[in-house]
């Protein structure tokens, strides 16, 4: 189906900004530590656990470091969240749409 000129163009334009927000969610890496370093995890952009790192110390107390692995990763969904928020802030500052709509 042919859209009108304008129609087509924003489309178009829509499109490119998809994919290059997606390129930019794939780059992002956050790293969330807990219990004073004693569980770290390293999660990227579309939210797949790279790395987890457990001190020795906390490896014996199962129910604590079941609870410091959760909130880890609760930590590193956080962040990444966040950091896609600013990415699709800063891509869509332009566009003159209302603060927090995406």
């Amino acid at each position: 189906m042919k859209l009108p000129g304008n129609l087509q163009q924003i489309m178009q334009q829509a499109q490119k900004m998809q994919e290059s927000m997606q390129q930019e969610i794939e780059k992002i890496k956050v790293d969330a530590s807990v219990g004073g370093g004693a569980v770290t995890i390293q999660m990227d952009g579309k939210k797949n656990l790279l790395d987890l790192t457990i001190d020795s110390e906390v490896a014996g107390d199962v129910e604590m470091l079941r609870d410091l692995i959760l909130s880890a990763f609760r930590e590193a969904v956080n962040k990444v969240d966040e950091e896609i928020q600013k990415k699709i802030g800063s891509q869509m500052g332009g566009m003159g749409l209302p603060p927090g709509l995406f």
